[in-house]
């Protein structure tokens, strides 16, 4: 039976949660923001922000895989669900719940650059750093860790653990 350590509780999330919105929203006031999440994990991450934002957004949706079951990214990056929504000449703020190797992040970018957007920066919720590849600016960061394989509030193991309210580290 995995085990499972605390590293975040729900009233931490909430803090940083609300002083990141903070900062885009005093960021991006008077701008076309898009904030587009990386699917599955970022949808609880993104639905909090979203409602601690001062200003108005659009939003849409990217979905990309590349770890499947393991817990180690497989370096393959698959595309299977493509943006929706125009972002020629907008403001773009990729979402996602936690960025480890930062391939996929990489990937994402350059892919959305292909739509010409006026600006693309990177907001996470967790930065990882214990396995870093790429070399990719994290603009807005909730949490850094330095290893650690986590789970919960989104973040999952083989599609189990995202409806944990904290954040915590798996034991297998």
């Amino acid at each position: 039976m995995p085990e499972l350590l605390p590293v975040l509780s729900k009233n931490d999330i909430d803090s940083m949660v609300t002083q990141i919105a903070h900062r885009i929203s005093t960021d991006y006031r008077n701008h076309d923001l898009i904030l587009i999440g990386v699917l599955k994990g970022v949808f609880v991450f993104l639905s909090d922000l979203v409602r601690c934002l001062d200003i108005p957004v659009q939003i849409d949706f990217i979905r990309v895989f590349s770890y499947g079951s393991d817990v180690a990214s497989s370096g393959e990056i698959h595309l299977t669900k493509d943006i929706e929504v125009d972002i020629k000449d907008k403001d773009v703020l990729i979402v996602e719940d936690i960025v480890d190797t930062g391939l996929t992040l990489k990937y994402l970018i350059d892919y959305l650059r292909t739509y010409h957007p006026k600006t693309i920066k990177v907001c996470v919720f967790i930065d990882k750093h214990e396995r870093r590849e790429a070399d990719i600016a994290i603009d807005y960061s909730c949490h850094d860790v330095a290893k650690g394989f986590l789970v919960g509030y989104g973040l999952d193991y083989n599609e189990d653990y995202r409806y944990l309210s904290g954040i915590y580290h798996l034991k297998l």
